[in-house]
């Protein structure tokens, strides 16, 4: 799955530049042993190239794997014990974030 900047994202955003990215585009940021939370304007690619339609700017990813809501989180992670660590001061925008070698469209 893939998180992608809209290619209609705006140029402005609002004053809490935690939640947007400086670009407009998306952030992500991690949530200690919990989701991934994405705001702002993104796209939301599964693994076959279909676009999910997250139905809002805002969402939570499920990072433990156990979400009965996949890919997004339903707050199983709490009854699973997950562990992971949270985000850096500052969210980096989700155009950082792709692995090396992912296309851009």
């Amino acid at each position: 799955m893939h998180v992608q900047p809209s290619p209609s994202a705006e140029s402005e955003h609002p004053d809490d530049v935690a939640s947007v990215a400086d670009d407009g585009g998306a952030t992500i940021t991690p949530y200690r042993d919990g989701p991934l939370i994405v705001r702002g304007d993104f796209r939301l690619i599964d693994q076959d190239g279909a676009e999910i339609d997250p139905g809002r700017r805002t969402i939570a990813l499920c990072r433990c794997g156990k979400s009965g809501i996949k890919p997004f989180c339903d707050g199983t992670h709490k009854r699973a014990g997950f562990s992971a660590p949270s985000a850096p001061s500052r969210p980096r925008p989700a155009a950082h974030l792709r692995a090396a070698g992912d296309a851009e469209d």
